[in-house]
């Protein structure tokens, strides 16, 4: 090396550290808020516009059996300017796809169908479906086995109305790791069957980049909220709860760069307590940290 190019070598060091570090892109993920955030006080016209007046881009509703109600959702929706992304089915948990009573299975299946019904309606892309439950009455291999038969009783209505079937894991002892989920997915063999991933509900048994990049572009969907392990200084006031974005123990950085590596852009929607103006912005901030990668785990 000469001692000119060492010189111009050296010079290019010292500018290049004296640059500014590049920030993270944020993520081409439109932000989403639940319609149970919104005061309940409020009218449903109310709920949409504040929700828009708090930056939110768009909006999750759950079923809507009354057709004037229904009605009245999709104008607030385009009076405000916030699209209805998705509809949070309703009688999932009450009456389960994987109950061994065909009434109870069928009560579901007819308040699934007026969830598409309300996707259709409403112009949301997803309805989310919790495909069963595990418990004392309902093993693990019959839930598998009912859960797929019910959904697929649901395809075709789907495949008509343009609505995709969103499955989500939840704290249902079902699903319980990534490659199963995947698979589950996979053996619907339909483009209306995908996932709508919750980071938070997977954090006692898993950790949420790893599922996601497991499930790769099977994800349409994404729950965002927080869980905390420990609370509390002493060995007896340590409680496990659902928190806010960033007040928990989910690896917020890591969760940005698995959805930058799958190269998810749908719709994320915040699913946390209600609450009011001042709450809900607060929150839509956080939420846009987590999206720009800048949701630093706590120290």
């Amino acid at each position: 090396m000469t001692r000119r190019s060492f010189l111009q070598n050296a010079a290019l060091t010292i500018m290049s550290s004296s640059l500014p570090a590049q920030s993270k892109s944020r993520l081409p993920i439109r932000m989403a808020v639940e319609y149970s955030m919104l005061p309940e006080n409020l009218s449903i016209a109310q709920r949409f516009q504040l929700a828009k007046d708090c930056g939110y881009e768009q909006i999750e509703c759950p079923t809507e059996t009354d057709q004037a109600t229904a009605e009245a959702m999709k104008s607030a929706s385009e009076k405000s300017g916030l699209p209805i992304h998705s509809v949070m089915n309703m009688d999932h948990w009450k009456y389960p796809f994987t109950s061994s009573d065909p009434a109870v299975v069928e009560k579901s299946l007819e308040g699934a169908r007026t969830s598409i019904r309300n996707a259709h309606l409403w112009g949301a892309s997803t309805v989310l479906l919790v495909p069963g439950v595990v418990n004392a009455q309902t093993s693990y291999k019959d839930a598998y086995v009912r859960s797929q038969a019910a959904v697929r009783k649901l395809i075709p209505l789907a495949e008509e109305l343009n609505v995709t079937l969103a499955l989500e894991e939840v704290w249902n002892k079902f699903l319980l790791s990534p490659l199963e989920f995947a698979h589950y997915i996979d053996e619907y063999n339909s483009q209306h069957v995908r996932a709508y991933f919750d980071v938070g509900n997977v954090v006692l048994y898993g950790y949420p980049q790893d599922w996601i990049r497991t499930l790769g572009k099977r994800i349409v969907k994404l729950h965002i909220k927080d869980f905390s392990f420990h609370r509390g200084q002493g060995s007896g006031d340590s409680v496990a709860r659902w928190v806010s974005p960033g007040d928990g123990d989910i690896d917020w950085i890591a969760v940005y760069t698995a959805l930058q590596e799958i190269g998810y852009q749908g719709t994320a929607t915040l699913e946390l307590n209600p609450g009011d103006a001042d709450y809900l912005k607060e929150m839509r901030r956080r939420f846009a940290l987590i999206l720009s990668g800048e949701m630093h785990p706590k120290a």
